[in-house]
């Protein structure tokens, strides 16, 4: 089975979603998502392995005020869709994660899923009307905005939970490089002691937000659009 860590010289948490074992005993098709931390600073080298790689759409899930120029230009090939996830103008649901101590882990995931299910059939749905080729949804670091939508179209080909949870928990490992590489402060203990005054574990959060499997539908995304996940995710 091939790696699903991706040597993108630039990125440091970028993997794909391939080679994910269903319930129903498939797998997920190598090459047709990718996740990753934002590939802004990714080298020309980089931006090769990414077209190497199949990517041919770049769906971006940060806000407007974070994005920046990129340290090298983007392959002629290579088209980029802008869809912020985060509904940043929701001032209320912000204040309430905020005050509960919630970002940076699982455990804002359900709240987000209640309040905002426009943003995530809007993220999705990039995805499914991608053109032809791999897909890299990416946020900041790759984890928290990524990590929700990965969760969603995994859930939604039928990924085993235990599977799910393997691959946000990735993250963790992946991330080590990333902050003093871009000089940011390591987050990794702080968010075990949210976890820890929460009495869970990233992975127990991370099960306990997987949505129903029919979430999707019930937020907005169409039938057409969730028939071209699955086909995009599973062949």
């Amino acid at each position: 089975m091939p790696d699903r860590d991706c040597a993108f010289d630039g990125c440091f948490n970028a993997r794909d979603l391939g080679g994910l074992a269903t319930t129903d005993g498939r797998s997920t098709r190598f090459g047709a998502v990718v996740r990753a931390d934002h590939p802004n600073m990714l080298t020309a080298a980089g931006w090769t392995a990414v077209y190497d790689h199949g990517i041919r759409t770049v769906v971006d899930l940060r806000n407007d005020d974070e994005i920046r120029a990129d340290a090298v230009p983007r392959p002629a090939g290579v088209t980029t869709v802008h869809v912020p996830l985060d509904g940043v103008e929701d001032t209320a649901l912000w204040a309430r994660i905020a005050a509960d101590g919630l970002d940076g882990s699982p455990l804002y995931y359900p709240l987000f899923l209640a309040r905002r299910p426009d943003r995530c059939a809007a993220a999705v749905t990039a995805v499914a009307r991608a053109a032809p080729g791999g897909v890299l949804v990416h946020c900041g670091i790759g984890r928290d905005r990524t990590g929700l939508v990965a969760m969603l179209l995994l859930r939604l080909a039928g990924v085993r939970p235990d599977e799910i949870a393997a691959d946000y928990l990735r993250s963790t490992e992946r991330l080590a490089a990333l902050w003093p590489a871009r000089g940011l402060d390591d987050q990794t203990d702080e968010i075990a002691g949210l976890l820890a005054r929460a009495g869970t574990t990233a992975r127990e959060a991370l099960l306990a937000a997987l949505p129903d499997p029919g979430y999707l539908r019930t937020a907005g995304v169409a039938e057409a659009d969730l028939a071209a996940l699955r086909t995009r995710l599973l062949g």
